[in-house]
């Protein structure tokens, strides 16, 4: 069976079509040809294809037609839409329709290219999202866990296997990277996923409230206690508990908790009968409890009990090819909380969140993506969405994004032409001659520039419109390329 993602080009200009036909089957694509809308549908009823690249005005049914009637029979396909005639209205409206993105006759080989690897690219990763998802869930219930990391991959792999023994499991790694998830991950891979996984923060309870949560109390052992209440540690019978931030536990809890690891016994608080438990403990932490132990901090003893296996998870700077994972996946939660239909980040914003150093690792990228998402007004996330405090990190402005890696001044010479030109060209509304004197540069240089860094989609309006006369003068002339 064929590799090769599959085209459906509609478009009622012949020359046009056979012109696409060559250019993407030399790109490796399989491509089919359609005269209309109409003809679209019914190739539809016996084809499957990866993208529809589309006219907006064709005779019999049109662009958004078509489109319309994509959505209603729930086609699958990525439209990309194309027209010489419409305006930047016609294109969002397309785009609202369900469209991935719109391009203006005439456009060059590689704008088309280069606009179907974006929407490849997107779909790969929205795919890739899926799949992982799907198998974590049928196999080992890692319903949120998403990574292409090595060291995490691994972590994974050693969860299965230790899975159905009882063996104490410490986790250590920086606030926010994921410690109680793959805690879960862990009790709902063994045979204890249907009994109880409690969660308790040793450092959230206070210290003299601490020993009556984890191990209960008797009626009348302390002022108060008007009651018989059973502790987390009994609660989780059968099951799992995680004791978080560990390093906070008192000494004298840590006493207690060590003799309940080696006894698997608890005994409440005023009673003298000990309750044999069956529980498998986890422990979590941002501290360095070895050095803790070293300093009298924390107990040789314990920390030797809990240590049996250790797992460390690496903070969210080290596996940044995580992100983009992680981008998609929170983007597919939030846009429907919000009522949105986010369809991805745009390139800025993307270096933004890529090169930032997350110091609150998974924890701050979803905060950041939800804040994101809710403050969006179309259906990308754009640099001015982030949170403000990701630009001050990274010392840089809004328009201008310098990764604090970047090193290289010809590549942030060229940012910074290419961001100095689009201003120009917008307070000109298109004016290049305009453009050129607020530059000082000469008119020619400008027109060089504009072709060196592919900025004609990026031009306001109306000088779209003059590059697309230009186009279509010679189209006329049989000089289209």
């Amino acid at each position: 069976m064929s590799s090769k993602l599959r085209i459906l080009v509609v478009d009622d200009e012949e020359n046009l079509r056979h012109w696409l036909k060559i250019i993407l089957t030399d790109a490796n694509y399989l491509v089919e040809e359609a005269e209309n809308g109409e003809a679209a549908l019914k190739k539809f009823d016996d084809n499957l294809y990866d993208f529809v690249l589309c006219d907006i005005r064709m005779p019999k049914m049109d662009g958004q037609d078509l489109l319309r009637e994509m959505r209603h029979r729930q086609i699958p396909a990525t439209v990309i839409m194309m027209s010489a005639y419409g305006s930047e209205e016609t294109a969002l409206e397309a785009m609202k329709m369900g469209a991935y993105d719109y391009i203006s006759k005439p456009f060059r080989q590689d704008e088309i290219l280069l606009a179907l690897r974006k929407a490849e690219e997107r779909e790969r990763l929205v795919r890739e999202n899926r799949i992982l998802r799907r198998q974590a869930i049928k196999d080992y219930g890692f319903q949120n866990i998403l990574t292409r990391n090595p060291r995490v991959q691994e972590i994974l792999q050693t969860i299965l296997k230790i899975a159905e023994y009882k063996t104490t499991v410490l986790i250590s790694g920086e606030s926010g990277t994921g410690k109680e998830l793959v805690a879960k991950a862990l009790h709902f891979a063994s045979s204890r996923k249907d009994n109880p996984f409690v969660a308790v923060n040793c450092g959230a309870i206070p210290e003299n409230l601490l020993e009556s949560e984890l191990f209960g109390h008797i009626r009348g052992a302390f002022t108060d206690a008007s009651f018989t209440k059973k502790g987390l540690f009994e609660e989780s019978d059968g099951g799992t508990i995680l004791l978080d931030e560990i390093g906070e536990l008192p000494q004298l809890l840590q006493v207690k908790l060590l003799r309940v690891l080696q006894e698997e016994e608890i005994r409440r608080v005023g009673d003298t009968k000990p309750i044999p438990i069956n529980i498998r403990v986890i422990a979590a932490t941002v501290r360095d409890l070895s050095n803790d132990v070293k300093v009298g901090r924390f107990r040789a003893d314990l920390f030797y009990r809990l240590n049996v296996l250790s797992l460390h998870l690496p903070p969210l700077r080290e596996r940044r090819e995580d992100i983009p994972l992680l981008i998609n996946h929170f983007v597919e939660i939030f846009s429907p909380r919000f009522n949105k239909q986010i369809k991805g980040v745009a390139k800025d914003a993307m270096e933004v969140l890529l090169n930032s150093e997350w110091s609150g690792n998974v924890r701050e990228l979803e905060n950041s993506l939800e804040r994101a998402i809710a403050l969006a007004e179309g259906d990308t996330v754009q640099l001015n969405d982030l949170p403000p405090y990701l630009f001050e990190k990274a010392d840089t402005h809004p328009g201008i994004f310098i990764p604090q890696q970047e090193l290289s001044i010809k590549q942030v010479s060229e940012q910074v032409e290419i961001e100095l030109i689009r201003r120009a060209l917008e307070r000109t509304g298109g004016n290049r001659t305009k453009a050129a004197r607020l530059l000082e540069i000469s008119h020619r240089a400008l027109i060089y520039k504009i072709k060196e860094y592919g900025l004609d989609k990026l031009m306001p309006s109306k000088l779209k419109v003059e590059k697309r006369e230009e186009g279509e003068k010679a189209l006329n002339k049989g000089e289209l390329k």
